[in-house]
């Protein structure tokens, strides 16, 4: 598998400090895995300052990364023509939801997944066709699924999904599943978003689909779908929020389940999920590490690159 190759462009969210040791670490917005250097020598401290430079001046770096270790091997400053380019083809998301902070050990699983009654979004009036029953929602799910790399195919959309890589490209892999969902299935699909951007959390998951190692994020960001659920007794039916991850899961879980999952301490101690955010599906990837600004990728140039990136990838060697 290889390994490192040259990334399109790429915006620092945050540089901060590890907790343990002294090693720095470099957030991107287009990333979902936090990247480190992997020993100081004079080619990383000249990119070191790269990054620096243009976090505080808000610019787009190239860089070439070790995706299976997390590390920076070299940094390229975008040229003034390459920064005008950047900033006339980039398209944000109009009016993005406000994020929300989130303790997931005091969720009620109970009442935080009814849509209805806890979950109030306005990114939910964009769109009223729900899906009707469980049922429809594990048909999607399993259609999704079948799309996976890792299997043999054929597959029924290009490119195929690589679920079978989970530290990186949650975003292709949702906008992905979202072009699924709404096109195929024609009914409405959010994205949810969650952080670890308050001191030094991180997300952190053991992948037992995968090999059961442990994989650790900034952001992670999947398909959210509305499910109407009948309850036999009392005989009522609900509207839940409901979550498509095939990297993580086997079925569609509920929105409070996707979340616990991320804060696997087993993992890292500092495992935990900052706040979440329910955004239109147009939503694509962060645009800043507060998580209030968002990209789209209308045409999904971006998304197919990512997937194809990521065809022959695997989680856990």
């Amino acid at each position: 598998m290889t390994t490192t190759q040259e990334t399109e462009f790429l915006t620092v969210a945050a540089i901060r400090k590890a907790r343990e040791g002294n090693a720095t670490e470099y957030l991107f917005n287009e990333r979902q895995r936090i990247f480190k250097f992997k020993s100081m020598t004079k080619i990383s401290e000249d990119a070191s300052r790269q990054l620096e430079d243009a976090f505080r001046k808000e610019r787009p770096l190239r860089a070439l990364l070790d995706e299976e270790r997390g590390h920076i091997q070299r940094v390229y400053a975008a040229t003034d023509d390459e920064w005008k380019e950047f900033k006339r083809v980039r398209i944000l998301l109009e009016k993005p939801e406000r994020p929300r902070r989130i303790d997931v050990l005091k969720i009620d699983p109970t009442t935080f997944n009814i849509v209805d009654n806890y979950l109030r979004s306005s990114a939910f009036r964009l769109c009223t066709r729900i899906v009707p029953s469980y049922r429809s929602a594990k048909a999607i799910f399993d259609f999704c699924a079948k799309q996976s790399c890792h299997l043999p195919g054929p597959y029924d959309i290009s490119p195929c999904i690589p679920f079978q890589y989970v530290r990186d490209g949650c975003y292709a892999r949702a906008h992905k599943m979202r072009s699924i969902i709404t096109a195929r299935y024609r009914y409405c699909c959010e994205k949810v978003f969650s952080f670890a951007n308050s001191n030094n959390d991180r997300l952190a998951v053991r992948v037992d689909k995968w090999g059961g190692c442990c994989v650790g994020w900034w952001y992670h960001v999947a398909p959210l779908i509305r499910v109407r659920v009948g309850i036999i007794s009392p005989k009522i039916s609900l509207v839940l929020a409901m979550v498509i991850d095939p990297g993580m899961f086997d079925k569609p879980v509920l929105l409070s389940s996707w979340l616990s999952a991320q804060k696997n301490i087993g993992c890292d101690p500092n495992a935990n999920v900052s706040m979440y955010s329910i955004q239109p599906g147009s939503a694509y990837s962060p645009a800043n590490y507060a998580g209030t600004a968002f990209t789209t990728d209308p045409s999904y140039t971006a998304t197919d690159n990512t997937l194809n990136l990521y065809h022959s990838y695997v989680t856990c060697t």
